[in-house]
């Protein structure tokens, strides 16, 4: 099986080059694209220093788009469009450790979903290293999105996923519009209207090991707005 774990990158030199080594050391079928929005810090000079020695790193350098959704969709094209039969989205700062990566591809490699979903809020999952305010905004964005969305999935708001073949050929990327981490719900939506299976399996989401969050309660309410639009519209 030949897979792409997706990174979307801001200011995370302090993070990426370790991070690469040990997703490169899980699978040798496994490949790394990060698609950075131009990084003051300079994360993306030195995934492009790396993949000059490495093949299995690929990098989109981004100078004119910024934002994590348009990040992930540009990545999910290019799984799609170089003929991967997986990609593993997750964050690049070590929240979503990759040692959980073998559990999300399992199922996909059984042929028992079409998308793993990494989820806080199944039996076994869950946070730590976070302020506990932050594991009631979890549980309580999920039960908002659940109770308009009607989406089957527990944790909808997990950047931490695991696709199949099939879901990036049945999703259409060029007709999403989330800019931001909405991206995450909005590809559950199409998911669902695809037919697409999905399950969920547990990981513990860690608090990140350098740099700063981009995260903001602004970003947090845009969500939830954009999410209730996609509520009328539907």
């Amino acid at each position: 099986m030949k897979i792409l774990a997706t990174l979307p990158t801001y200011n995370e030199s302090g993070n990426i080059c370790p991070l690469i080594e040990e997703l490169l050391a899980l699978d040798p079928m496994l490949e790394v694209l990060v698609v950075d929005d131009d990084s003051p810090d300079g994360t993306w000079r030195l995934v492009q220093e790396k993949s000059t020695k490495e093949k299995r790193i690929h990098l989109i350098h981004r100078t004119g788009e910024r934002g994590r959704g348009t990040a992930g969709l540009a990545a999910f094209r290019f799984a799609r469009d170089n003929g991967y039969d997986a990609a593993v989205e997750m964050d690049a700062d070590f929240s979503h450790h990759p040692r959980f990566i073998p559990s999300l591809l399992d199922p996909l490699r059984k042929g028992d979903a079409d998308i793993v979903i990494g989820s806080r809020l199944v039996e076994g999952g869950g946070e730590t290293g976070r302020h506990p305010l932050r594991r009631y905004i979890t549980l309580a964005a999920n039960g908002y999105i659940r109770m308009l969305l009607k989406l089957p999935i527990r944790d909808c708001t997990t950047g931490f996923r695991a696709f199949n073949r099939k879901a990036l050929e049945a999703i259409p990327w060029e007709t999403l519009d989330a800019r931001g981490p909405e991206i995450v719900q909005e590809v559950l939506i199409h998911a669902r209207a695809a037919g697409l299976t999905m399950v969920e399996r547990p990981i513990l989401f860690e608090e990140r090991r350098a740099g700063t969050s981009t995260f903001n309660y602004g970003i947090m309410a845009r969500s939830f707005q954009y999410v209730w639009r996609k509520r009328d519209r539907k």
